[in-house]
């Protein structure tokens, strides 16, 4: 099951629902335990694949390739440039980034829908029961609503760009 909060946006006084996280995050030990029960690999040998992933999955970025894990997704490292550009091509230079981020983008297959094809998203592509946080404990120490971000976006349901 997954978690919804009740959300006033100030542009429109409009409400939607709003996706939040319970408890603390998944850690990598808990991945790894779990992996190595749904496979024929020791834990251990599955904490230190994970371990290295990252570093692996860097250093190809950095030399300016995307990542694909098939069953999970794409990423890639994109450019932040800080101000509002500049006036001509040769005024253009590495000196405007100033930070860069990791894009996701999930693994989509195709499958037979209603109405034909159905684009099927790695990763989103499970049953999820929506519960309102408002029907839970009100004293419930499970619920992050307040100074970590981790909400769910857009009340469309989509990405937020910076």
């Amino acid at each position: 099951m997954a978690f919804f909060k009740k959300v006033q946006k100030a542009i429109n006084k409009k409400w939607y629902p709003q996706s939040i996280l319970v408890g603390s995050p998944v850690t990598t030990d808990q991945i790894a335990k779990r992996v190595a029960q749904e496979s024929t690999v020791a834990p251990a040998d599955v904490r230190a694949v994970l371990t290295a992933l990252s570093g692996v999955m860097g250093d190809y970025m950095s030399l300016g390739r995307s990542v694909k894990l098939d069953g999970i997704g794409s990423y890639y490292f994109q450019a932040k440039a800080k101000g509002n550009g500049v006036e001509t091509k040769n005024k253009c230079s590495a000196k405007q980034i100033n930070g860069v981020k990791i894009i996701f983008i999930p693994e989509t297959t195709y499958g037979r829908g209603v109405g034909g094809r159905k684009a099927i998203r790695a990763l989103a592509d499970v049953d999820i029961e929506w519960i309102d946080v408002e029907t839970l404990n009100p004293k419930s120490s499970a619920i992050n609503d307040g100074d970590e971000d981790h909400t769910g976006g857009e009340p469309s349901g989509g990405d937020l760009d910076d």
